[in-house]
């Protein structure tokens, strides 16, 4: 499968930045499954559960306090009020 770079910062520095397969979150207009390829665009996250799929079998969860999601061509950048990966 196709992978993007992901970046995940917050106000207390960068959490996560790599090569990922899909970034499941929620925007205000609903969940959203962002891949390789996507088309770029801009939109708030709400609070809840999110997930980071670093290959085909990895999915790592998380939780987030919202933020802002900019998907770009090559790469995504979510700027999260808080991000938490799940132990």
């Amino acid at each position: 499968m196709n992978t993007f770079k992901l970046t995940v910062a917050s106000p207390d520095g960068n959490i996560f930045s790599g090569d990922v397969v899909k970034l499941d979150v929620r925007g205000t207009e609903g969940e959203l499954a962002i891949m390789a390829g996507h088309i770029p665009f801009v939109t708030s996250v709400v609070s809840g559960a999110c997930a980071v799929w670093t290959d085909e079998n990895t999915k790592k969860t998380a939780t987030t306090k919202g933020g802002l999601l900019t998907v770009g061509k090559e790469d995504v950048t979510f700027l999260a009020g808080t991000f938490k990966f799940d132990e």
